[in-house]
């Protein structure tokens, strides 16, 4: 049977693979445009699981709030190049996954993986398609939802590569979303100090003890250097601890009380954070996008 470039045409339409690759599989099944779809996702699929080892650490974070302001999920979802984070239909399965989120709450990514939210097909099976489409590997790599109590959600995006979501109570509509915006900038890793996971503290206390040993000081004065210095840092890594980004001369904690203000929750996510990227030259990158690996 002869293959048109009609025939090509709706197989890239339905695959979204290239054209040569479409004449191939039409020809090897005959011209049967079915068997030829069906060929093409199991080969997808295959090409998935290859790629499933090669590192991901660009993508987005996708951000949904639900419609009565009660409900907040944020998810990163990662692929190995920007090129391919920039492009619609990565950015289209992102933003689905974020709403499967909100609307699902999965306990995990196997579950969030099993949810259809277009009815049918699951997220899993959408995702290894856009592999095979996309030539990257894909992968959902974190979510989280929140279920506000008393307050007002605050949301603030860097572009696609920061999310943060608090929940504030009290003042201004707008100050959830101005503690969204330090947070996105000043990085704290707990609310107070009463949240700071002990392991983390004595790792520090004993970082700061080595370092003020080797100045030879009596031990009472290391001592006070070193309760110094661990107040400085617990103000570093906390958000109420922290001077605020807007007006450096207080801190977070004094300008929520100045807004009869509280903050309950927040969650700060960045595209690849903890993920060791390969270091590769770009023409290796260009041999292996040739060869097809």
């Amino acid at each position: 049977m002869a293959i048109t470039a009609a025939m090509v045409k709706e197989l890239r339409e339905r695959t979204g693979a290239g054209m040569m690759e479409c004449k191939k599989a039409l020809v090897e099944a005959g011209g049967e445009m079915e068997t030829a779809v069906e060929q093409m996702r199991i080969s997808g699929l295959a090409k998935a699981d290859k790629k499933s080892s090669r590192t991901a650490a660009e993508g987005v974070i996708a951000v949904e709030i639900s419609d009565d302001g009660k409900s907040v999920a944020m998810a990163e979802v990662n692929c190995e190049t920007d090129f391919v984070a920039k492009g619609d239909a990565f950015m289209e399965f992102a933003q689905a996954v974020c709403k499967a989120v909100l609307t699902d709450n999965p306990a995990d990514v196997e579950a969030l993986g099993a949810s259809s939210p277009q009815g049918d097909q699951t997220l899993e099976q959408i995702r290894h398609e856009l592999v095979a489409k996309l030539g990257e590997n894909i992968q959902v790599r974190r979510f989280l939802t929140h279920q506000v109590s008393d307050g007002k959600v605050g949301v603030y995006q860097h572009g696609e590569k920061i999310g943060v979501v608090t929940e504030v109570a009290g003042g201004s509509d707008s100050l959830p979303r101005d503690i969204a915006m330090h947070i996105a900038a000043s990085r704290p890793v707990c609310l107070s100090e009463a949240e700071v996971p002990a392991e983390l503290l004595e790792k520090e206390k004993q970082i700061l003890v080595a370092e003020a040993a080797e100045s030879g000081k009596p031990e009472e004065i290391i001592e006070k250097m070193v309760q110094g210095r661990l107040r400085k840092y617990l103000a570093e890594i906390t958000l109420l601890g922290q001077a605020y980004v807007k007006d450096p001369d207080q801190t977070v904690e004094k300008l929520l009380k100045s807004n009869d203000a509280s903050a309950r929750f927040f969650a700060r996510y960045e595209v690849g954070e903890g993920i060791e990227k390969k270091q590769e030259n770009f023409a290796e990158e260009v041999m292996a996008q040739v060869k097809g690996d």
